[in-house]
């Protein structure tokens, strides 16, 4: 691997994200400990072309949507805080997000661990989950500005992600501190029992990162505290939905297989995305200080 430029900040950074910007503009939002959002062109780093103190603590995770060809609507960010809260970005407007999802009064603050976009289908629809310490699923309305749907899943969320951002929600994975995933169907959203869903558990320690595959996103790839990588394939039901005894609709889950797993580390595999060009090229970063890319064989088949 070729660095063709170190870059050295003040701030460690905890979170990057490209999903803002242009393919040809390439800009990077970062988020990093002081709680800082920044935006850097990376042909001339030395200042941020925007920046913002976003939150009272570490920015833990980030996600942009609108750029990269990937969602409708404008070129927004979303940060997820141990301060609790839970902020959407506009680059073009200065100092304020355009929307703040933080505890009522009289609720505790939750760490926020993870945040993701999805529902981007149109220049209206859009919606942000975020995944909590203490469990906690919440997803919120970008375009009601209102909690949609919560759930919590008895563990700490590492790491969610729809398998497309830019489609009418299809499915969520969530991934916990225990080695469990659950693929919530989001099809479907029944009035009292929210979406349907099926879990695994998959790794022995914690599931850092959960990833789909950009030409297939019912395939996905999750990353473990044990220094694993486990490759999962989604099967749909004969039916994804069916009406409950009031006559109200519910969805069905379906199942997953694991198609493959590999250990590369004695320690975590804290990050891992895919190649959205070239179909099984991935990347992975882990405690051991090693960036390692490779290649999974046989996609078509699955």
């Amino acid at each position: 691997i070729l660095f063709f430029k170190k870059i050295e900040k003040a701030k460690p950074l905890k979170c990057g994200t490209f999903g803002a910007t242009s393919l040809q503009q390439r800009y990077l939002a970062t988020g990093d400990f002081g709680g800082n959002l920044n935006i850097w062109n990376l042909e001339a780093p030395e200042i941020p072309v925007y920046s913002v103190k976003a939150h009272k603590e570490i920015i833990n995770s980030i996600d942009g949507v609108g750029g990269l060809g990937i969602g409708e609507g404008a070129p927004e960010i979303v940060t997820g805080s141990r301060d609790g809260t839970v902020k959407v970005w506009d680059p073009r407007q200065k100092d304020t997000p355009v929307a703040n999802m933080e505890p009522v009064q009289g609720e505790s603050r939750r760490d926020c661990w993870t945040v993701a976009f999805g529902n981007a289908y149109n220049q209206e629809e859009r919606v942000v989950c975020a995944g909590y310490d203490n469990g906690d699923i919440k997803l919120f309305d970008l375009k009601t500005m209102s909690l949609r749907w919560e759930t919590n899943i008895k563990n700490g969320v590492c790491s969610v992600e729809f398998d497309r951002k830019d489609v009418n929600m299809n499915k969520l994975v969530a991934t916990s501190l225990e080695g469990k995933f659950h693929v919530f169907d989001m099809r479907t959203q029944h009035p009292t029992k929210g979406f349907a869903s099926v879990s695994e558990k998959a790794h022995k320690s914690t599931m850092w990162q959960v990833r789909h595959l950009p030409q297939n996103r019912d395939i996905f790839m999750t990353s473990g505290g044990a220094g694993s990588l486990h490759l999962w394939k989604y099967e749909y039901p004969a039916q994804r939905s069916k009406k409950d005894s009031e006559g109200a609709e519910m969805g069905v889950a379906g199942s997953v297989s694991l198609l493959q797993n590999v250990t590369l580390s004695t320690q975590p595999i804290s990050s891992l995305d895919w190649s959205p060009d070239k179909k099984g090229l991935c990347v992975c970063g882990a405690f051991d200080q090693t960036v390692r890319v490779l290649i999974v064989t046989k996609l078509n088949k699955v």
